[in-house]
């Protein structure tokens, strides 16, 4: 299927969607070989409350894209408003992100970032690609929350609630 031609350039069309506020999440798992992968990612949403579905999505260019289509699970880490600086350095390409910040393994080993404001532990179900992404499904088989206040994204910058 072709696009259509649009009135409006892929800038505008970014800099629209930044004025929809979200909360800011790190998702990371491990290959079968054992090496670690995390990315900040805000397009994360819930899906389904029965079963617990939530969706996310990756760029269809990214390193990590065949670790997230292999691996069975996976970690959702919604990041708290004092971790903007966990949110830049998964942005990164630094190869060191998880020497950098305090986790533990969660299933499958899957890296579960300390201090988050909530974490879910997701069974991969299905992904496919669409347009210049992939579209992850996945079942939530474990979460937990603190009182922690989220990290927000808005207008191109980091917000806290007030």
């Amino acid at each position: 299927m072709s696009a259509i031609p649009l009135p409006f350039d892929s800038t505008t069309f970014r800099r629209t969607l930044g004025m929809f506020a979200t909360g800011i999440t790190v998702i990371t798992t491990r290959n079968r070989e054992g090496k670690l992968f995390g990315l900040t990612v805000n397009s994360f949403n819930s899906v389904s409350l029965t079963p617990p579905l939530v969706v996310w999505s990756l760029n269809a260019n990214s390193g990590a894209r065949e670790a997230f289509e292999t691996s069975n699970h996976h970690a959702i880490n919604v990041l708290a408003e004092s971790q903007q600086n966990i949110s830049n350095l998964f942005a990164g390409k630094r190869e060191d992100r998880f020497e950098q910040v305090g986790w533990e393994p969660g299933l499958d080993g899957v890296p579960l970032i300390a201090g988050c404001c909530a974490v879910l532990e997701v069974r991969n179900r299905r992904f496919w690609e669409e347009g210049d992404h992939i579209m992850f499904i996945g079942e939530v088989v474990r979460c937990e929350r603190s009182e922690a206040a989220p990290l927000l994204y808005f207008n191109g910058a980091y917000h806290a609630l007030k």
